[in-house]
């Protein structure tokens, strides 16, 4: 079996967590089309311009080669193609990914959707016979999909929905027992954040909560984080003044705090397993695979309970925050007081979860034990290639 991977794309992590090297008799080729050609040159413009002249959004999740790449099938992530090679595609919110869909989900437009020849293009694509599957990477992400079809005709939205399934991504168990640990000022409970997003992913509620029970409560915790503090802008709103204000609370706090802006990725893993308790406590994120690994690493995780974390984490492996969110999973923060309440969920919830994780530290190892079981549970490799052959399979044999 060839199956065609965007070639720009062909390395990037969501890529190498849910498509390449999942099957051994599989070869894995890098394809290029019209729409890569596209956005290579708008972003060769827009950097001569210094400004984003031509938009490269919607460009990114288109796919026509007029089938020029020789390939038996393609595999998409958050991609739609226009051709008549088979295809399938992974997606974390909705397809097709275009930005007229994204701001209607993102609740920037209240009103149905207009059928703009470009949204019905890419339905046409996921109607077509060379679409084969579409796969959600959650129940989340499919109950999304699902919200988005009701505005199309019933025989339209059931050709697409028949095409739909949920495939959680794999992930390796990646130590065989979590450690118990005994805990004291001298040897703190260890919490670590992951991820470039920093306000995004509750960062700093995350250092209000932690600066709070060290300085009053005189609580033995320690926070790691690797994170480049990375502005993204889109749920936090976070500006410049905030990363520097971050950038310099770190730097007067190295008592408790360790941080790094990046590592490799097999030195995250090993430096999760020096640590305790996961964070994740986000705005938003679709899935959450920074919660995967340190579960894998027998850590228990504190998140939120936003989209599809509530899935991968619960009260028995973990601990969830809640708070306010939308129908479909979404959390309220589209104006600065709803991002406000957010945020003092947020830290409310962590100063609680904490507070009772010093009170009584030996749930760190129950829960962790739970959480490595989950793993083995629902993220096994092995029975995600299966899932992934069968698709291939059929998506061939039709």
């Amino acid at each position: 079996m060839k199956i065609g991977v965007l070639a720009y794309r062909f390395d990037y992590y969501t890529n190498l967590r849910n498509i390449l090297y999942k099957l051994p008799e599989a070869e894995y080729v890098p394809v290029n089309d019209l729409y890569s050609n596209l956005r290579r040159a708008a972003l060769s413009v827009n950097r001569r311009l210094g400004r984003e002249l031509f938009p490269t959004f919607d460009l990114n999740n288109q796919f026509e080669d007029f089938e020029m790449n020789k390939v038996d099938l393609l595999h998409f992530s958050n991609g739609v193609s226009y051709g008549r090679t088979p295809w399938v595609a992974h997606f974390e919110t909705l397809l097709p990914r275009f930005s007229p869909l994204m701001q209607r989900y993102h609740g920037k437009i209240k009103l149905p959707f207009m059928m703009t020849p470009l949204l019905q293009r890419g339905f046409n694509a996921l109607k077509c016979s060379s679409c084969k599957r579409i796969i959600a990477w959650s129940q989340s992400a499919a109950d999304i999909q699902r919200d988005l079809l009701t505005e199309l005709p019933f025989e339209e939205r059931e050709i697409i929905l028949k095409k739909m399934t949920v495939l959680h991504p794999p992930q390796d168990v990646l130590v065989e027992q979590p450690v118990q640990r005994s805990f004291t000022n001298a040897n703190p409970i260890r919490f670590i954040l992951i991820g470039a997003g920093f306000f995004r992913k509750g960062g700093r509620e995350i250092l209000n909560a932690f600066n709070h029970l060290v300085t009053t409560e005189n609580a033995p915790i320690r926070l790691v984080l690797v994170s480049s503090l990375h502005m993204d802008t889109y749920a936090a709103k976070e500006t410049q003044a905030d990363a520097d204000w971050a950038i310099q609370f770190i730097s007067e706090h190295t008592d408790w705090i360790d941080y790094f802006d990046s590592l490799p990725q097999d030195d995250v893993l090993e430096l999760i397993k020096t640590c305790d308790v996961g964070l994740l406590p986000t705005y938003a994120d679709t899935y959450g695979l920074s919660v995967l690994e340190e579960q894998a690493c027998g850590l228990p995780v504190i998140t939120t309970d936003v989209r599809a974390l509530p899935e991968i984490n619960n009260t028995e492996t973990g601990w969830l925050i809640r708070v306010p969110k939308n129908d479909l999973g979404e959390a309220l923060y589209s104006t600065p007081e709803e991002r406000e309440r957010l945020s003092q969920h947020i830290q409310a919830g962590l100063e609680a979860i904490i507070g009772s994780i010093v009170a009584d530290p030996s749930v760190i190892f129950t829960k962790g034990v739970k959480a490595l079981d989950r793993i083995r549970e629902m993220h096994d490799p092995a029975a995600y290639a299966q899932k992934l052959r069968e698709i291939y399979h059929q998506a061939l044999g039709d």
